[in-house]
């Protein structure tokens, strides 16, 4: 079969498991996850969904996200939007109730437990400000690829200056890397603008002023401005106030010539706002927060590296790990790198040591090991969903030790920049193996890629041996250790299957 048929088919087996054409609302993708928003969930057959080989796991958030994995969900998202128009011009109506009584591929009360777990995060995930932060999340998780490939030919033009190698070429090499990210508040204005209902070119136009190399001309709190002063939160910023304007215009304005003064006014007030005042201040941010970041690692090293790597998993699961991807993406633009993205990205590593130790821990439990092989090599790469939803968090015990793990690997990657030897990335979105191509620092390729090597073994061994150890009661390996056909060990009394993990806990 071609790849392209393959994606295709890939799309029509989940499309039917979504409720069908009639189901889908929206369809959108990140890094990883194809982001569906579905009229009627009940009509998802999530067991069969979670059943199909493409289908690393799936996530209940705002959206119904299936894992996918990099690569293949930008390949299968065009075909199942098409799948999706044509099914809704040859029978548009009411999509179907999903068929009973298939079998699930997994055990069933951890795939149940998953599921209620995931519904109860969502539920308290619903606050106005962790739903403000997931706005901002979907200005910046578009720019990904971008930064991403970027990134990539930054670090191989980086290579070949080191090792003398194609001089004629390296300027170009640099040119295209560094292009991106000198327009970055651009993308970030236009994005501004779309997410909270203004008109995206508006937002661009806005934040270009943030760029423009004349603006070093224009005096304010008594020191001239710097072209790209402020990045990307000045652009952030700018354009939020630009959609303020453009709907207080639209509200007053007389129809007759809005098209006029509506737009002529937004970019004026918004513009003299950033060139007296928002850049100046947003500068004053972006200053702190890199020299926050340096001094956090600088200063608190290890037991900095610890708390971060140990707690992102929880962040997560809170939904405020959102927060972080405007300081990643200042510290890109103020640095080259971010030094916070490898020791976050050990909280992976934890879950791929916890993840083998409880393929050996429980021998015979063939419906968990099975959902463990098929997710554990995603979860080397960094996509660590399948892993979390369908193993460890529904376990219990053994997420925390995952944590642990996480932790320790932290620990030792932030030991290394209290040292003296910066891990950083020059993009966010990849983890696990997939951060190698992207990794930076001030002591040469070799020894940051050694560091954060070194870091994600620690991680591995870490969350396996805590896993190993203190993951599992006695009562729990008898239950979770049970035969097919043999009963588990008799309770005193039933537990719901919520109190259990609770219990696990």
């Amino acid at each position: 079969m071609s790849e392209e048929n393959k994606h295709r088919a890939t799309a029509a087996a989940i499309l039917p498991l979504v409720g069908g054409a009639a189901n889908v609302a929206s369809v959108a993708h990140c890094m990883t996850r194809l982001r569906l928003g579905l009229r009627d969930r009940s009509l998802v057959q999530e067991e069969a969904l979670k059943a199909l080989p493409a289908v690393m796991g799936v996530v209940e958030d705002d959206t119904y996200q299936i894992v996918l994995g990099p690569g293949t969900v930008n390949r299968v998202t065009p075909e199942f939007e098409a799948l999706v128009e044509e099914g809704r011009a040859e029978a548009p109506e009411e999509p179907a109730a999903p068929a009973g009584g298939s079998d699930p591929v997994t055990a069933e009360e951890l795939a149940a437990q998953g599921a209620a777990l995931r519904a109860e995060r969502k539920a308290k995930n619903a606050t106005p400000f962790k739903l403000f932060l997931r706005r901002i999340a979907n200005i910046f998780v578009p720019l990904i690829p971008a930064l991403i490939g970027c990134g990539i030919i930054a670090g191989l033009n980086g290579l070949l200056v080191n090792l003398g190698w194609l001089p004629g070429v390296t300027p170009a090499l640099a040119a295209i890397a560094s292009g991106f990210m000198a327009l970055i508040a651009v993308f970030v204005g236009y994005n501004t603008a779309k997410e909270f209902g203004g008109t995206p070119i508006l937002g661009g136009a806005v934040a270009s002023i943030i760029v423009y190399a004349k603006v070093a001309d224009v005096e304010a709190f008594g020191q001239h401005l710097s072209p790209g002063q402020g990045g990307v939160l000045g652009a952030l910023a700018a354009a939020c106030l630009g959609v303020y304007v453009e709907k207080r215009c639209r509200r007053w304005v007389p129809e007759s010539v809005d098209v006029l003064v509506t737009p002529t006014v937004t970019v004026l007030v918004s513009g003299l706002a950033t060139l007296f005042g928002l850049m100046f201040l947003a500068g004053e941010v972006s200053t702190w927060i890199g020299e926050a970041a340096d001094w956090l690692l600088a200063h608190g090293g290890a037991g900095a590296g610890f708390l971060l790597g140990g707690l992102f998993l929880p962040l997560v699961m809170l939904g405020l790990h959102q927060a972080l991807i405007p300081i990643h993406t200042t510290l890109i633009e103020g640095s080259g790198f971010t030094v916070l993205l490898p020791i976050l990205a050990m909280a992976g590593a934890g879950q791929v040591g916890a993840a083998l130790a409880i393929y050996l821990r429980l021998p015979r439990n063939t419906s968990i090991r099975t959902t463990i092989k098929s997710a554990l090599w995603p979860g080397f790469l960094g996509v660590g969903e399948p892993l979390i939803y369908g193993v460890s968090l529904p376990l219990g015990r053994p997420f925390v030790t995952a944590c642990a793990g996480g932790a320790f690997g932290g620990a030792f990657v932030g030991l290394f920049n209290q040292l003296g030897t910066d891990v950083g990335s020059t993009a966010i979105g990849p983890s696990g193996w997939a951060l190698f191509p992207l990794l930076d620092g001030n002591h040469g390729l070799a020894q940051t890629i050694a560091v954060y090597a070194v870091g994600l073994l620690v991680g591995y061994v870490a969350g396996f041996v805590a896993t190993y150890w203190f993951g599992f009661t006695k009562t729990m390996l008898e239950e979770l250790n049970a035969a097919p056909d043999e009963p588990a060990p008799a309770a005193p009394a039933p537990v719901a299957a919520k109190e259990r993990v609770a219990e696990k806990v």
